[in-house]
């Protein structure tokens, strides 16, 4: 009775709560519970050139760019001063299926600068619309819904930036095939690819640029599967060869241990929860991948939940959205309401036609698909130690005020990788104080970023901007 008690709380508190998504729901432990109920053995697999290769799908591509072009966005600000795509591109001709993009280039330097492939996770979840609006884009939507003005942090400022809604089904992407929206890690990753290979077929200027892969949260197994796939194809494609040059994973799900562990020590050590329900936690969890969950362990985790309350625990100390009283800005000045500002705007018609998008209801995450995914394993570190060996450049980072998958989580994540330090933890420095802390271990780089949430350019956008900046120059920041 106390347990249907409690879980009746926890669902609550979820439905009323300001979410990701902005649909009552929390995606990564949605998909979490899911898996963890199912989980066998077979769900640890590991994508491997011998069988994950074969030659990808190209279709034509002439004109498609020009076509892609927008000519501007409905109510976006004079003076915009650089280029911007949108469309859809075919990764499965039978199925119809075929994966929506945006591309913002660079104001300046877009030339040369480098391309950037941005994903968020979910799984299920937009990466236009949560990832290029909200976060990192050269846009934000403004409390009226229907204009824009300009985010000076945009990471376009920098690097030309891709944002890829994946996979089908994700914001605006799509399949004629119903049962392609079943699915999970692989073939989201085959199908990332296989976008890449026809975008830049579509763009050819980008073929010998440097690459990198960025996200967030569950992106934190988009981004190693996918660069994974792509360092194996490479050595033995005779189609194009993709020059990725490093990869960074930001509050990211790698693995499902460390996700556990790190998140009630987190909220035990930030005063969310009691030393009773942590020791409780401790004194019967095993949240090893051969451990069992026992009743004893759920009960302490939703009193956990239910302990953790009504804060948004995405930015554990910032405001919610109120529909009945003005906006709050944040302690970063982030508007909490600002996932219903996009929601709107993104379901204008002329705006979806300005974006070259299929008419859609526009959602920020795709419930079905999060429900439905097939295929998680259990971690993803083997896969990033691969990727460490590879020499490209591999980078952790965290917003500190981020309680869905905290610092605490990555740092536990790092220690499994059983890596040397290089560089030890020091504080890095933004306009005389302190933008986070940072340690270099030998190949990868871990960095926070302080009194940044879990949508770290959202919360701290300057200091986001100088970590990105400093990822690509491959220098501690």
């Amino acid at each position: 009775m106390k347990i249907a008690f409690l879980l009746t709380i926890h669902f609550c508190l979820l439905v009323f709560a300001h979410c990701y998504g902005g649909n009552g729901y929390d995606p990564l432990e949605n998909v979490l519970s899911i898996q963890r109920s199912k989980r066998s053995a077979q769900d640890h697999i590991e994508l491997t050139a011998e069988n994950s290769y074969s030659p990808v799908y190209v279709g034509p591509q002439d004109g498609l760019k020009d076509v892609d072009k927008i000519s501007s966005l409905p109510g976006q600000p004079n003076g915009t001063d650089f280029d911007q795509y949108s469309g859809y591109v075919t990764v499965d001709p039978h199925h119809g299926r075929a994966l929506f993009y945006y591309l913002a280039e660079s104001p300046i330097n877009s030339s040369t600068n480098p391309l950037v492939l941005w994903l968020n996770g979910g799984p299920g979840c937009s990466s236009f619309g949560n990832g290029a609006m909200m976060e990192l884009g050269p846009f934000r939507v403004n409390a009226d819904n229907v204009t824009l003005s300009r985010n000076k942090y945009a990471w376009n400022n920098v690097a030309n930036v891709l944002f890829l809604e994946s996979p089908a089904g994700v914001g605006f992407s799509y399949s004629n095939t119903s049962s392609d929206y079943k699915t999970g890690d692989i073939q989201t990753a085959k199908d990332s690819y296989t976008f890449l290979i026809n975008w830049l077929e579509r763009f050819p200027e980008y073929k010998s640029r440097d690459f990198y892969i960025t996200g967030e949260s569950y992106a934190g197994h988009y981004i190693p599967q996918l660069a994974q796939l792509i360092v194996q194809n490479n050595k033995i494609t005779n189609q194009t060869v993709i020059n990725l040059k490093g990869i960074a994973l930001g509050n990211a799900y790698v693995d499902d241990e460390t996700e556990n562990t790190g998140l009630f020590d987190y909220f035990w050590t930030h005063a969310i929860i009691s030393d009773e329900i942590h020791e409780g936690i401790i004194s019967n969890c095993n949240f090893t991948e051969a451990g069992t969950i026992t009743d004893a362990c759920n009960d302490y985790k939703i009193q956990a939940f239910a302990a953790k309350s009504n804060i948004y625990f995405y930015d554990i100390y910032a405001p919610l959205c109120s529909p009945s009283s003005n906006s709050t800005p944040s302690i970063s000045a982030f508007d909490p309401c600002t996932e219903n500002y996009i929601s709107s705007y993104l379901n204008i018609a002329s705006v979806q036609q300005s974006l070259h998008a299929k008419p859609v209801k526009w959602e920020s995450c795709n419930e079905y698909i999060n429900k439905h995914w097939t295929d998680l394993p259990f971690t993803v570190l083997p896969v990033i130690q691969d990727l460490m060996a590879t020499g490209i450049s591999v980078w952790i980072y965290s917003g500190d005020t981020d309680a869905r998958v905290p610092v605490t989580t990555s740092r536990y994540s790092i220690d499994k990788l059983q890596t040397s330090v290089k560089t030890p933890w020091y504080p890095w420095m933004y306009e005389e104080k302190v933008g986070g802390y940072v340690v270099g271990y030998q190949n990868l780089t871990f960095v926070t970023i302080r009194g940044a949430g879990h949508f770290v350019p959202s919360y701290q956008p300057a200091r986001a901007l100088a970590f990105f900046s400093s990822f690509l120059e491959g220098k501690l920041p």
